[in-house]
């Protein structure tokens, strides 16, 4: 780890792998999103924008995604319970008396992670979203197949008891360990290809060999972790690109060598850390990546998810600071998880 590196300050500084058995199950694509994502305010220059959820919001009204399921993220009374299972209490303790002191706002946990006055709702709704959806898929009724969390705050690097990088709940790592608690899930993946590794939901999950992260990303770069001899208990695949590299390394990537373990292990659910940061020109990113890659990415890892776990996905946003990739690079996936349900 390389905590004096900060995300803005690192500024200046292939074909589907496997066949379908069978889809069983299938259903409709579940968005879940909310007005209260804009009101995370973050200030005039930071990257990890209002504008972020606007530009998404205009991507995914096109008739293309007219079939989507469309369901405000909730607060929900179980979401703090929820929190505690990826995270200290005195971390939530924390993240809580901060948003409760209007006098002390903006407050700004390091030099990239801010608490605003709307930041608590639009954190317990992120929650409440990835709760949500992981109760749609896994529900056999539901007639929902898979889901996309449109949210903000993002959360793959916030750890245990730290909230960092734009992030302060682990999103992903608390849906996995919802899913686990509320619906007997025994083993849950969350695959990660956002350009920055998840070290929070690496840290969380290392230990647990029933619990898998699989995570693309630049290397080095923020937050320093993320080497491919990092393993937890057997349960950790990291597969670093380099500066520069577009989608024949990153796809290289996923097929030879992370599908091919999430498919060995088996999972009961599939949660997807959908970072498009690695799309070419984003700011903060430095790969080169094009809207196709994260089609290509999303229909292989629901071609494993058909083969193990009757197609179920939950896919929560994380980074994408160019807003006209991140438009089109989010569109892709979730197309690809229309096509998928």
């Amino acid at each position: 780890m390389t905590g004096h590196l900060t995300r803005r300050g690192l500024i200046a500084g292939a074909a589907c792998l496997l066949p379908v058995a069978g889809r069983a199950g299938g259903g409709g694509t579940l968005l879940l999103t909310h007005p209260a994502f804009a009101a995370h305010e973050t200030g005039p220059a930071h990257p990890e924008r209002p504008a972020r959820m606007r530009v998404l919001d205009e991507a995914l009204a096109g008739p293309d995604f007219a079939g989507l399921r469309r369901e405000a993220a909730p607060l929900r009374a179980d979401a703090e319970a929820a929190i505690r299972l990826a995270h200290d209490p005195a971390h939530l303790d924390r993240i809580r008396s901060l948003a409760a002191d209007p006098g002390g706002l903006p407050a700004r946990i390091d030099a990239d992670t801010v608490v605003s006055a709307g930041t608590w709702e639009a954190a317990l709704r992120a929650v409440g979203a990835s709760l949500s959806a992981v109760d749609a898929v896994m529900e056999p009724g539901s007639g929902i197949a898979n889901a996309f969390c449109q949210v903000r705050p993002p959360g793959h690097h916030a750890e245990r008891a730290r909230a960092m990088g734009f992030c302060l709940f682990d999103t992903a790592a608390i849906a996995a360990l919802h899913a686990r608690a509320r619906h007997g899930a025994e083993r849950v993946a969350v695959v990660d290809f956002d350009v920055h590794h998840g070290n929070g939901t690496q840290s969380i999950f290392w230990p647990d060999p029933n619990l898998f992260y699989a995570s693309t990303h630049r290397m080095p770069w923020f937050p320093g972790t993320g080497s491919a001899s990092e393993r937890g208990a057997g349960n950790i695949w990291n597969a670093p690109l380099r500066a520069g590299d577009d989608g024949g390394p990153f796809r290289e990537a996923w097929t030879r060598h992370l599908l091919p373990a999430l498919d060995a292990f088996r999972p009961d659910l599939i949660v997807v850390s959908a970072g498009f940061d690695a799309h070419e020109g984003d700011p903060l990113g430095g790969l080169r990546l094009q809207a196709a890659d994260f089609d290509e990415v999303t229909r292989a890892i629901a071609e494993v998810a058909h083969r193990r776990c009757r197609g179920r996905i939950v896919s929560v946003l994380e980074g994408g600071y160019r807003l006209d990739a991140l438009a089109a690079s989010a569109a892709a996936h979730v197309r690809a998880l229309i096509r998928a349900a």
